[in-house]
């Protein structure tokens, strides 16, 4: 697998999603604020999708850090990333 990167920047964050098609999102659950998402459109069940602003004073919140690979072994853009805690 390609080498993955971490990062708190949220300008890094957005632009990654966003260069990708992909929108702030959390999956509703018990009222504490969800689990974050990148929603690229693909059928989720619960997810709803959030504004920049909700979405990164979740992430403080909850002191996450977003780990995500650029490109694939092959070369291509990957869309794969996880929500770490710091």
């Amino acid at each position: 697998m390609s080498q993955a990167n971490t990062t708190t920047d949220h300008a890094t964050i957005r632009k990654w999603a966003e260069s990708r098609g992909g929108r702030p999102a959390r999956v509703a659950t018990d009222g504490s604020g969800g689990i974050l998402r990148i929603d690229f459109g693909e059928p989720e069940e619960n997810l709803e999708e959030i504004d920049w602003d909700e979405f990164f004073r979740i992430f403080e919140d909850r002191k996450l850090a977003f780990l995500h690979q650029d490109r694939t072994d092959s070369g291509e853009t990957s869309r794969f990333s996880k929500f770490v805690d710091r």
